[in-house]
């Protein structure tokens, strides 16, 4: 029987990678009550009474807030449905999102 040189074969391990993240963010406008703004934060965002108020906020005071960071297909759904309820309620709010860098 004839030595042979067998090497044992390496394992390779397969990992998915994460997918991209955007951000939700909170476009100011001077026309919806800041109370409209809240309620639809906590409804559409779940966030507690006391972040959406800072959300609020921040909107207010710089132009715009992120709200939060999802996958791509989320982010663009919850804005989508976010902007389409405040318009249904006659207000002008928006939000967009972008890319996570």
């Amino acid at each position: 029987m004839a030595d042979t040189n067998t090497k044992p074969r390496t394992k390779t391990v397969v990992k998915t990678a994460r997918p991209p993240l955007h951000k939700v963010i909170l476009l100011n406008d001077d026309y919806t009550p800041r109370e409209f703004v809240v309620r639809l934060l906590k409804a559409e965002f779940r966030v507690p009474e006391a972040q959406a108020l800072g959300i609020m906020l921040t909107a207010h005071t710089k132009g715009a807030c992120i709200v939060a960071v999802f996958t791509k297909e989320i982010a663009e759904e919850k804005a989508t449905r976010a902007t389409e309820f405040a318009r249904n309620e006659g207000y002008p709010l928006m939000f967009t999102t972008e890319p996570e860098e």
